[in-house]
Formats: C-alpha cells, structure tokens, sequence
C-alpha cells in the first residue's frame, strides 16, 4: 500500500489503491473517472433545473411526480459516486460500500421508476392517480426494504467469525462474485416490476401519459439489458477469458453506464416536459371562447345596429324628446307593439314612456291653445273657445289653433 514505483499518470506519493484513477497505461479507470465525473456535475445542474422549473409547473398532475424525479436524481448523484469505490483497489472501506451502495442505490431509481408507472396504470384505470404523498411514502417503502435486506447481510458476512485455522485478510472484501449477484434479487425484483407497470401506460388515451410510460419502460429495458450483460461477465465471462481482474472494471462500466441511461432517458425527458400545459385546461380555455360570457352576448348585441333587434325589442322612445312627434291618421292603441310572442328579455316601461304611450291616444284631437288678446277695446279677453273635435276657429276669434 505504500508508495512504490509509480505508474505513467501518478505522482511518488500517490498511494497504490489510487492508481486506477491517474494510471494512464491502464486506460479504463481514467476513462470511467471522467465519464463519472460528468455524470456528477450533469445530476447537479439537473436537480437546480427541476427545483427552478417548479414554480412554473402549470400542470398538477406532473408537479406531483417532481418528488420522485428529485429522489432518482439524488440517487443517480450516488451511483456516479459509487463508480469511483470500483475504479480504486480493495481495501475495508471501498468493499463494504460496494456490497452495501449498490443495491441501495439502485433499489431507489428503480422504487421511484416503479411508482410512476402504478401512477399511470391507476391513472389509466380509474381516471386519477394516488396522491404524491402516497407514492413517495410507497417508494420510500420499496428502498428501505433493500436497505433492510444489504445491512442484514453485511452484519452477517462481516461480523460472523472465521473458521478455525483459517485466515482472511479481509472479511468486507473476501465474497465470491455468485454471492454478490444473489444479493441482489430483491433489485432485480424492482426491475421487473419497472418494465411490466410500464406497459399498460402505452394504451392511454392521452399522449402525454403515453410518452412518460414509454420513457420508464425503455429505461427499464436498457437497465434489463446492462444487468444481463454485467451478470454474465462478472459470473462467467471474465473467468472463461482468463481476465478474473476485470471483475471491478465490469461492475465500474455497468454503473455509469446504467447511471446515464437514467439521466438521458428518464430524467431529461421529463423535466423537458414539466413546463407543458395540461391538454385538459387547453380544452377548458377553447371552451370559453366557444362559448363566450353572457357580458360578452351583451356587448355584441347592444353593438349591432338598430335595424338589425327593431323587430325583438320594442323601441323606447322615451328619451327621445328631441325629436318631431308623427301624428298618424288613425288612433293607435298603446297595446299594438305586444305581438304575443315570447321574448329572451322582459321589457319594464318606465313612467315617462307609459305618459308618452298614453298620449298617443288623443293624437288626432286638435288642442287650442290660447294666445295674448289684443288690446283694442271691446275684446273678449276672458273667453276661451275650446272647439269640438274635428272643428276650427276662425282667425279673429283671438286664437290660434296647433
């Protein structure tokens, strides 16, 4: 563990458990570091756009599901991490986060992965999903069960004592490759999970619910195919070949990538898609210019022309004082305008238009209306002649007729 002769990369005074990470003649571990690296910075500003875009999240039902797209990003954070625990050599520290993280942190994408599609069966099914508070407490459930079932098996493996006359340098880091994979059932459980709640989603009425079912049912493939690939060669593959060394390297490389495939297929696509609006408010707004307020009805109506509602409404002539009165040959009743049709408003004849109404009756009656008398002697001043229908005054009877 002391420093030795160091490696192209690496300075004197690097300690042998870090080679992988400066080593420049052993290729994968810089690379994996640097793809690790921006993975790490990659979730951070993910995790600052999904809390930034929240407030203009106009969509409720997708503002629910923020809580669990921040807990993959939180737990993706870790898996970029944990790339870093295979790139450097065993020793107690880096082997018990490896049995213990790996499962943990996987177990909590595919918890939340899981929770989303029952949010979109149940949302297909009966119209609305459960709460966000009910899928996080259910998520949440589905990790600490993983969590449960690492801390138990490491306080067995590590603590239980060796047999007699045999000694192990290491109890964290000394556990065969078979017993590490079986470990992690209950992981691959969820994955299975992920991909069977995805595919009732496909078949929703909405596009929108559609496309989120397929972004958790191709992330939950492309994970089904990394965990095929990496089980295979870390069981068999590398001891077939003669390569028992690569057994980190292999775990290293199914990590980050798997860690990516969560971010590039899952998590971007649906901060992408947290600003859109919900298709069912868009239907209630084309709803209200379809069918406008009645202040608007109002408003178009009292601004079409006069000609155009003379025949609907009885015209109010109350206010118009200004104007010339029409004398009509023949009475007209003030009844005559009530046709006996139904109307879409009730008219309320003020006073004044009942006055003006009622005076149209005695539009044919001639009224006398008296003038000065003249001043010359002998004048009738204090007569007044008030003709009979249909009759005149003469000029000189000291009236004047209108």
């Amino acid at each position: 563990m002391g420093p030795t002769s160091a490696p192209k990369g690496c300075g004197s005074s690097i300690s042998s458990v870090y080679y992988n990470l400066c080593d420049l003649t052993t290729v994968w571990g810089v690379v994996v570091e640097a793809i690790a690296a921006a993975g790490v910075v990659t979730s951070f500003v993910l995790f600052i756009i999904l809390m930034a875009s929240l407030p203009f999240v106009t969509d409720k039902k997708r503002k629910g599901m923020v809580a669990l797209q921040a807990s993959i990003l939180v737990f993706t954070l870790g898996l970029f991490g944990l790339t870093f625990a295979f790139i450097v050599g065993r020793y107690t520290t880096s082997c018990a986060a490896r049995r213990f993280l790996f499962g943990v942190l996987f177990s909590g994408c595919l918890a939340c992965l899981a929770m989303h599609g029952l949010w979109l069966a149940l949302l297909q099914r009966r119209g609305r999903g459960p709460r966000s508070w009910m899928l996080c407490l259910g998520a949440l459930g589905l990790w600490l069960v993983e969590v449960i079932i690492n801390t138990e098996w490491l306080i067995i493996t590590v603590v239980r004592s060796p047999p007699r006359g045999v000694t192990v340098p290491d109890l964290s880091c000394s556990i065969a490759n078979q017993d590490f994979v079986m470990a992690l059932i209950y992981v691959m459980a969820l994955l299975l999970a992920v991909v069977l709640m995805a595919v009732p989603s496909l078949t929703h009425k909405r596009k929108q619910w559609r496309r989120d079912g397929a972004f958790i049912l191709v992330t939950g493939l492309f994970t089904l195919a990394i965990w095929v690939a990496w089980i295979a060669m870390y069981i068999h593959g590398n001891r077939m070949y003669g390569n028992p060394s690569w057994d980190d390297p292999t775990l290293a490389v199914a990590v980050v990538s798997n860690a990516w495939v969560f971010l590039f297929l899952y998590t971007i696509p649906e901060i992408c898609s947290l600003t859109q609006e919900d298709p069912e408010q868009e239907q209630s707004h084309e709803g209200d210019h379809i069918y406008p307020a009645m202040s608007l009805v109002y408003d178009t109506i009292l601004k079409e022309p006069e000609t155009t509602h003379q025949n609907v409404y009885m015209e109010n002539s109350a206010f118009s004082m200004d104007e010339p009165l029409t004398v009509p040959v023949e009475p007209v009743s003030p009844y005559g305008v009530y046709n006996g049709k139904l109307r879409s408003c009730v008219y309320q004849p003020t006073e004044l238009a009942l006055i003006k109404d009622m005076s149209k009756m005695d539009q044919n009656m001639i009224i006398a209306r008296a003038r000065a008398s003249s001043l010359i002697p002998g004048s009738h001043r204090d007569s007044f002649l008030i003709p009979a229908a249909g009759t005149s005054l003469p000029p000189s009877a000291g009236f004047y007729t209108s």
